[in-house]
């Protein structure tokens, strides 16, 4: 064998010997970590409550059992809970559609002028900045002290992660594909729509995902400081820590967190459906 035949052997890679990875060993690695973890968390939990805790102030952190029993076994209380945690998402939700419509209009005009975008993004910026504790009073004074406001805390709060994003994505088309549609004289309606708008769907989703989540602090935050119309989750938060009542304050603090892991799964598996297999091809490819 030559010497040349002898080096094209040795480069030859040689065939993997992995086995797939079984349903129940991909199960296993997504499951047992966070279960473990959990168990530890329960353990320092009960730790806390019943050896740092005296018997006086064991309702700053109830023990977990007692917040099973109070919080969720007790129907009156855990149907209290799911009735303000179905009128802050509901706040959400109208908070976070009204946010995408904002973002993603500003975002497109944005990415088809220069100028515009440096005239609008300072703004933004400085939007994104406010404290929201100071404006809160304005709220008030514009919108009243009901459900309108949420809703403007909602948007205000989850609008700016959108609008990034989707400024982002809708600059990421590559030069050679832009080049490509000048070459063919594609219109700016043509370029949008076929060329920017699909290149920005992953970021357009990460940002969907990041809005969503702030949506739902949004709606409880405005629950806090805006009490009138429906009772929202914040409302019962606010409620069961004036009456020291630590097992529903727990309770709620805990599906108000389920709250916002459903909306973030759900935008997850979203952006799977719509472009996951698209986006994993694109990106073997470029690799």
């Amino acid at each position: 064998m030559s010497k040349a035949a002898a080096a094209t052997a040795d480069n030859v890679p040689a065939p993997s010997t992995a086995r797939p990875k079984t349903l129940a060993r991909r199960l296993g690695e997504t499951l047992v970590p966070p279960i473990v973890l959990g168990c530890a968390i329960l353990i320092v939990w009960y730790m806390i409550s019943y050896l740092v805790l005296n018997s006086t102030n064991r309702f700053l952190l109830s023990p977990p059992h007692e917040v099973w029993l109070r919080g969720f076994a007790d129907w009156n209380n855990f149907s209290e809970i799911l009735i303000a945690l179905w009128s802050s998402a509901r706040v959400a939700a109208i908070g976070l559609s009204i946010a995408i419509c904002i973002s993603m209009l500003l975002a497109t005009i944005m990415s088809q002028s220069k100028l515009i975008e440096i005239a609008i993004f300072p703004y933004m910026v400085a939007l994104q900045a406010i404290p929201l504790l100071a404006i809160v009073p304005l709220i008030s004074f514009w919108f009243g002290f009901g459900q309108t406001s949420r809703v403007v805390v909602c948007v205000l709060i989850s609008l700016f992660p959108m609008l990034v994003n989707t400024l982002f994505g809708l600059h990421s088309a590559s030069r050679g594909a832009h080049d490509l549609f000048t070459l063919h004289r594609a219109s700016r309606l043509t370029r949008l729509r076929k060329l920017m708008l699909p290149a920005a769907l992953p970021a357009i989703f990460a940002g969907l995902r990041i809005s969503a989540g702030l949506s739902v602090i949004g709606a409880i935050v405005g629950d806090f400081f805006f009490g009138r119309g429906d009772v929202g989750i914040g409302q019962r938060l606010r409620e069961y820590a004036n009456e020291l009542e630590g097992e529903q304050l727990l309770a709620a603090v805990i599906m108000s967190s389920g709250l916002g892991i459903a909306v973030f799964l759900f935008f997850t598996w979203l952006s799977k459906a719509s472009i996951g297999h698209w986006y994993e091809t694109r990106s073997a490819r470029d690799d």
